[in-house]
């Protein structure tokens, strides 16, 4: 148990430090290329844990979950990811992680409506907490935030959240390792075909003719610099790969409920390493925003917690 706290803790600082070291390199790569990249990387990195997994279970994949994977990386990687990558480029690190971390809720609401999961009166009472809290970091009446970069986050965490509970069936299956490491290399190919398509010079041109030179010619290797490598390998290995690789370890050691506490403290330390690294300001909006968050994510998650606590004092 020990040891799955210090995994749930080494998961939330690789995760709570996420946005803020992208913002280092976010001028220097394609948001596109970044995903994908950091992605691949992420399932290199997890695939000997998938694969010791595979044979625990006794488990082969076949073409019904490799189309589940493919659906999965489309929707959670090449289009959630995607979104957020491209959120970091024009929204403070603090914003985006807070507005993420979520996600959590969502999911619950999603498996309401897809799965048809009960919800209970706590999860709808955090589900309202943290649309105010959104609502309150927005501030829509008084917008200062870049409206193209809010739709962004929100878009990636609607995404995200829908990705988790498409995933639920597999990583029921599969467990959620693999089903995180096969969907990490479906999104990585699937974003890698997408900039290939666009060096075609008619696709090119229709794509900058349109305004979308983001998406003209997404380069694959360029950006690289001894200066960036640093950082770069720290968000690919460390926190994409290292962060989820100890997720799930904390997952295996404890439990699904006290693991999602990594999403309860990230909204709470994001802002934090934001301010003192890079010396982004956190206004009284947010502030409240982040205790709205943190309180529905806590009200969501004290049943859970409560009947763990009872059924380990039982024993």
């Amino acid at each position: 148990m020990k040891s799955g706290y210090l995994f749930i803790a080494l998961a939330t600082l690789l995760f709570s430090s996420m946005e803020v070291a992208l913002k280092f390199v976010a001028g220097q790569f394609n948001p596109i290329q970044m995903t994908f990249s950091r992605f691949l990387a992420g399932g290199l990195v997890l695939l000997p844990l998938a694969i010791r997994m595979l044979k625990k279970r006794g488990a082969k994949l076949d073409a019904g979950a490799l189309r589940t994977f493919a659906l999965l990386g489309l929707t959670g990687i090449a289009a959630s990811m995607s979104l957020y990558q491209m959120a970091v480029t024009r929204v403070n690190a603090s914003v985006i992680s807070v507005l993420f971390s979520s996600n959590p809720i969502f999911v619950t609401l999603f498996a309401f409506l897809i799965l048809k999961e009960a919800i209970s009166k706590h999860q709808i009472a955090g589900l309202l907490l943290d649309i105010a809290g959104i609502i309150c970091i927005i501030d829509p009446f008084h917008m200062e935030l870049d409206a193209a970069g809010i739709a962004c986050v929100l878009g990636a965490t609607l995404l995200f959240s829908l990705y988790g509970v498409l995933g639920k069936k597999q990583s029921a299956r599969f467990g959620g390792v693999v089903t995180t490491c096969f969907g990490f290399f479906f999104g990585a190919a699937e974003l890698m075909a997408l900039a290939a398509l666009t060096h075609i010079p008619a696709v090119a041109s229709a794509l900058t003719g349109a305004g979308l030179e983001l998406f003209a010619e997404i380069p694959f290797l360029t950006g690289y610099t001894l200066k960036s490598l640093p950082v770069v390998l720290y968000v690919f290995l460390g926190v994409t790969g290292g962060g989820f690789a100890s997720y799930f370890a904390a997952m295996e050691k404890t439990s699904a409920q006290q693991t999602s506490l990594v999403f309860f403290f990230k909204p709470a330390l994001t802002p934090v390493l934001a301010f003192l690294i890079l010396r982004e300001e956190i206004p009284g909006n947010m502030i409240l925003g982040i205790i709205l968050i943190l309180c529905g994510s806590f009200i969501s998650l004290l049943p859970g917690l409560m009947a763990l606590r009872k059924k380990d004092t039982a024993k």
